[in-house]
């Protein structure tokens, strides 16, 4: 992540209550809340099929927790999918704003 310019906040945040994010990160004026998968292999589907509606809340909760501790309701922000494939070599790819948050919902 740094490689790409990013600058990492915070590894592995837990928000009281449930909620969770790998990875808390900055990509220049925007906050990046990233989810980390990695595989052996794409046999049985890419990693960022792991990231399903349930992951995706718990990821959601622990970004509202960290935006709410902020204060900065005018925050751009998104959700990241990193995958990792441990293969020789190791692949990395990042989905950009794989996933967002339901238009209902506020922070």
């Amino acid at each position: 992540m740094k490689r790409l310019g990013w600058k990492i906040l915070r590894r592995n945040f837990r928000a009281p209550g449930g909620g969770e994010v790998d990875l808390v990160c900055r990509d220049g004026d925007t906050l990046v809340f990233a989810e980390v998968k990695t595989r052996r292999s794409e046999e049985m589907g890419r990693p960022l099929d792991a990231v399903d509606q349930k992951k995706q809340e718990l990821i959601r909760r622990g970004a509202i927790h960290w935006l709410r501790l902020l204060n900065m309701p005018d925050l751009t922000f998104r959700f990241d999918v990193i995958e990792v494939l441990a293969t020789d070599p190791i692949e990395i790819r990042v989905i950009e704003s794989a996933f967002t948050l339901p238009d209902p919902l506020r922070y």
